[in-house]
């Protein structure tokens, strides 16, 4: 949906349809505060039913409850909203490097060490064999693209 708001409401006002949109930004706001609020009281609810039977735990109040909420999200969550994955927004596993035995991260531990006995070499190599190929009239390509 790439409509822009204007096209949405073109018969509206400028002045009305920015106090429309002004009153969804707080709508919005006003129903992510009452949010929390439930959800702190369930947290809270929660808390004083389980922890004491379970664990010999005190019952807490409202605001420690939503203090725990912000804590489980500071230690389990980060400050990253909506990045639920490991880095660069990929699920764990699943980066550049193929599962398998020899096939994974290990294979790294010899790159330094395969740069420091052959590498330049070994670049040049490559980059001159995947130019001699361009040469014959093909456009050159540059990597990703």
């Amino acid at each position: 949906m790439n409509t822009r708001l204007r096209d949405r409401w073109p018969d509206m006002n400028p002045a009305a349809r920015g106090v429309r949109i002004a009153g969804v930004v707080l709508a919005g706001i006003v129903g992510a505060g009452i949010f929390a609020l439930v959800f702190g009281w369930l947290v809270m609810i929660l808390w004083n039913w389980l922890m004491p039977a379970i664990f010999h735990l005190g019952t807490i109040g409202y605001w420690q409850a939503f203090g725990i909420i912000i804590l489980a999200k500071l230690i389990f969550g980060g400050p990253h909203p909506g990045r639920g994955h490991g880095p660069r927004g990929k699920p764990w596993g699943h980066g550049p490097y193929p599962h398998g035995e020899g096939q994974g991260r290990d294979r790294w531990v010899w790159y330094r060490e395969f740069w420091d006995q052959e590498g330049r070499q070994a670049f040049d190599k490559f980059v001159q064999a995947k130019t001699a190929g361009q040469a014959g009239g093909d456009e050159q390509k540059t990597p990703g693209a």
